[in-house]
């Protein structure tokens, strides 16, 4: 078996022995131990009671052997199921270690997306002020030409009364 036997020792009187080994003939006075350590990844160890276990099961009128076992095989599968659930799981410091990578990973982010929001905004602004020069100097040129048409339009009409007149 891959579990750990956590050796207990029997304390009992003489008379406690010789009343149980009348109730359990089967029973063993060599002392078998009253729990196991089921250990998973060697990260966690979950104590079964396995003297009891076997009392019950011989309680029940199974003998002895039997149900010594069958509760080695229970404690086998529990700790196979406790290996297999528990490698599902992650310590609790890898997950803080998880979280404070994840929250450094977010921070950086955040920065990266303000940095990048700065530099667009500013480039933003750049491009308005340059389009608003643009348009400056448009309505400028428009004006010029504006100006240039009325003043030959009045010049037309003064050449055009001049004639009239004279």
């Amino acid at each position: 078996m891959s579990a750990a036997v956590a050796g207990i020792v029997c304390r009992r009187s003489s008379a406690a022995a010789i009343a149980h080994h009348r109730h359990f003939p089967f029973y063993d006075l060599a002392c078998r131990s009253m729990s196991q350590l089921v250990k998973t990844n060697g990260k966690r160890a979950f104590l079964v009671d396995t003297l009891a276990l076997v009392r019950r099961l011989e309680g029940e009128g199974v003998p002895s052997k039997h149900a010594e076992v069958i509760t080695s095989a229970i404690t086998e599968v529990l700790n196979d199921s406790l290996e297999n659930v528990s490698q599902s799981f992650v310590s609790k410091s890898d997950m803080q270690r998880s979280e404070l990578i994840q929250e450094a990973n977010l921070s950086k982010f955040k920065s990266e997306v303000q940095s990048s929001q700065e530099h667009h905004f500013s480039l933003l602004q750049r491009e308005t002020e340059k389009l608003r020069g643009d348009i400056d100097k448009m309505r400028s040129e428009l004006r010029y030409e504006i100006d240039k048409v009325t003043a030959g339009q009045r010049l037309d009409l003064n050449l055009e009364r001049g004639y009239r007149y004279s």
